[in-house]
């Protein structure tokens, strides 16, 4: 089964996400600049004209579509890779993908989803359902 994350990040943390999801062979992904406020509600500024609330801050949206076999560890990257420790940091969701179509070919599903060089490339030969090599 096919499953989408999508990953809410600081922008100081998009180069350290792209490297290291590139480390494990994630290379299909989009991001988007997004503005929101979590629990925190925002952060306050004080300035010459005094102290004011900015309750929309810039983060990064970052989407990736990937086999449920690699959601695991794709997840492990994207939080180490995203942690600073402090509010603000950021969310990930995950959700089921129903269909996937490659539209210059036509392929369906997981086909549409494989690229040279990627993480089930990389893992060729590795058995999902091997105990040892599938964990």
């Amino acid at each position: 089964m096919l499953k989408k994350i999508e990953a809410i990040i600081r922008e100081d943390k998009v180069n350290d996400v792209k490297e290291a999801l590139a480390e494990i062979g994630i290379v299909g992904l989009n991001m988007f600049e997004i503005r929101g406020h979590g629990r925190q509600g925002g952060i306050k500024l004080t300035g010459r004209s005094g102290t004011y609330q900015v309750d929309m801050l810039p983060k990064i949206q970052v989407n990736i579509v990937l086999s449920e076999r690699n959601l695991e560890e794709t997840i492990e990257v994207i939080l180490k890779a995203a942690y600073t420790g402090e509010p603000g940091d950021g969310l990930i969701f995950v959700s089921p993908i129903e269909k996937v179509i490659r539209v210059r070919t036509g392929e369906r599903s997981e086909k549409a989803m494989s690229y040279p060089g990627d993480i089930d490339d990389k893992k060729k030969g590795t058995r999902v359902d091997d105990p040892v090599q599938g964990s």
